[in-house]
């Protein structure tokens, strides 16, 4: 398991003013972060992969579409001009040493239509993120494609039509972000779909569901936890909240009020929240799987 952080709770598109954010990231505890890319061009990649690089931290990118790139857009020009932002955000992973792509890059944020995805809909996220995935796979890059729930797309809600979708799409390149949050109001069961997702799993966003502090919440992580070892994760897990510190971010996802006491108790209570209980989980983990090696060494 590797414990990241996602950079959205100070900014939207990080520069050389956030080294020493870095730093304290790394101080807490964390093994890398999470980048925002919503625009391909908005960041310094190479100046922040070098003190990444001397920090020792890995990193992931989330990113969004702009208006007017679409993969399920009506058009052709909003299908190919989400395809061309979604490759040049892969070829800044490149630069950057990102290995995950991930996000809900299959649609705008927050475009809502009035009805439920239609199937031409579903063939133009298909086609689109073969393209990307061919793209993601030559640079070695995991592209995660994120359900979000009702009230922010109304094209890709849970675990299991995100699963379907990927399986449609082909690729190895192409896998699952799954998000506490968003799992936590979509799904009847959230722990149950971790474990009918399995491999495709390719990305986790930890997400309290009030969007503070995981483990200051009512998430179910014990089985979360517990579902992931079961089924086999062991990449990325990253911290994802938001608060009222960016305006622009806060309005995007309504967070009207004071959620935590800062910035630095959601990473560093966070970050410690999640390794005990992450470690818990593994322990658990070994003492079931223990006395099954010792019972087959006795048959041998």
């Amino acid at each position: 398991m590797k414990l990241g952080m996602n950079l959205l709770l100070w900014t939207a598109a990080a520069d050389e003013r956030h080294l020493k954010l870095f730093e304290k990231i790394k101080s807490w505890g964390f093994d890398g972060v999470e980048l925002p890319m919503f625009d391909a061009e908005g960041s310094p990649w190479n100046a922040l992969a070098r003190r990444l690089d001397d920090l020792g931290l890995g990193r992931t990118v989330v990113a969004v579409l702009p208006q007017g790139a679409n993969l399920i857009g009506e058009t052709t020009e909003e299908r190919r001009a989400a395809v061309e932002f979604l490759n040049r955000c892969v070829q800044r992973c490149g630069e950057l040493g990102a290995e995950t792509l991930a996000g809900p890059i299959y649609s705008p944020v927050g475009r809502l239509v009035g009805r439920g995805p239609t199937e031409a809909e579903r063939r133009g996220a298909i086609e689109g993120l073969r393209a990307v995935g061919e793209a993601a796979a030559g640079a070695g890059v995991t592209v995660a494609v994120e359900p979000l729930n009702r009230f922010e797309t109304y094209f890709l809600n849970d675990q299991r039509t995100a699963g379907r979708l990927v399986d449609a799409v082909g690729s190895p390149a192409v896998g699952v972000l799954y998000d506490t949050f968003h799992a936590n109001i979509e799904e009847k069961d959230p722990v149950r779909a971790i474990r009918e997702l399995g491999p495709r799993i390719r990305h986790v966003h930890l997400s309290a569901n009030d969007r503070a502090t995981p483990g200051e919440d009512h998430i179910d992580w014990g089985g979360t936890f517990a579902a992931l070892e079961a089924v086999g994760y062991d990449g990325w897990l990253t911290i994802e909240s938001f608060g009222q510190w960016l305006p622009d971010l806060a309005a995007a996802t309504c967070i009207w009020r004071a959620m935590a006491p800062s910035a630095e108790h959601v990473a560093r209570e966070g970050a410690a929240f999640v390794r005990r209980r992450w470690g818990a989980a593994r322990k658990a983990k070994e003492k079931r799987i223990t006395p099954k090696a010792r019972r087959h060494k006795g048959q041998a």
